[in-house]
């Protein structure tokens, strides 16, 4: 057997295939999804990849990509993510000091991916996923806001 993959949409940037997405009558809610990391999540995890920091990543993105929806900003934003640093921070829980992982949050408009700026979200809402990033995600202590731009940033980080 001598078979052919056909990828007639393989040449066209993701605004494209929305606009035939659109144009075929595609619910919304599929049509306006993030894009989603192509190599998978692991690519925001830096360093070493363990099934705990999958973990971790899995559900601070769960609680950004959800507190985004919750609060009307997802529609406002092309792509969000989380990304799992390879760094460690002292931190205070209760009256313990804690050493624990830095996790970042990135959020951007965008048309094709080719450029993209870094969204304004409101501090009000940064500092709810901060807080609950860090309440709710075991090994969790500091959670940044990436404000780079592409270029000279990427929007992913590896």
């Amino acid at each position: 057997m001598k078979l052919k993959i056909v990828e007639p949409l393989k040449t066209l940037f993701k605004d494209e295939v929305r606009e035939i997405g659109k144009e075929l009558g595609m619910p919304s809610h599929l049509l306006n999804r993030h894009p989603f990391p192509g190599p998978g999540l692991g690519i925001r995890i830096l360093g070493d990849i363990t099934q705990d920091k999958v973990r971790i990543i899995q559900d601070v993105d769960h609680i950004f990509i959800e507190g985004l929806k919750e609060h009307n900003l997802y529609n406002k934003v092309w792509q969000a993510g989380s990304v799992f640093l390879p760094i460690r921070s002292v931190g205070v829980m209760g009256d313990e000091r804690t050493y624990e992982n830095v996790v970042a949050l990135r959020a951007v408009t965008s048309t094709d991916g080719m450029t993209a700026d870094w969204v304004h979200l409101p501090y009000e809402f940064l500092g709810k996923m901060s807080s609950e990033i860090i309440n709710r995600v075991k090994g969790v202590n500091r959670v940044v806001y990436d404000i780079s731009s592409k270029p000279p940033a990427t929007i992913e980080w590896e």
